[in-house]
């Protein structure tokens, strides 16, 4: 009985470990990164990455640019806006392994439709 419970132990210990490491990834990164997590996780795997690890691929100023709007509505771009300009942190909008809503849906109403 003591060997069928140890198995049972090991066998189910496995299964944990192996689901705690299947983790949601986005295609578009799979396709860069593979399943090196250190590559965004710089600060520790438990740790959300840092911008500098978002900006190593993403250039801001690109950014900026891509989701730029009418003279009217500039200022409702997610990355240069009139709260922050172009120094708000990625995390706050974007989440690699769970989808997020812009930070700005908490005071504002305007949408960002192509937001991933």
């Amino acid at each position: 009985m003591k060997k069928l419970s140890l198995v049972f132990a090991v066998a189910l210990a496995s299964f944990v470990s192996l689901s705690a490491q299947a983790v949601d990834q986005r295609e578009y990164h799979k396709d860069v990164i593979g399943k090196d997590c250190k590559t965004c996780h710089d600060q520790g795997l438990k740790n959300y990455p840092s911008d500098q690890a978002c900006t190593q691929c993403h250039d801001v100023d690109e950014l900026a640019e891509q989701t730029a709007r009418s003279e009217e509505d500039k200022w409702q771009n997610p990355h240069n806006n009139l709260h922050y300009g172009k120094e708000l942190p990625c995390i706050e909008c974007h989440g690699e392994h769970e989808p997020k809503k812009p930070m700005c849906s908490n005071c504002h109403t305007f949408k960002y439709d192509k937001h991933k």
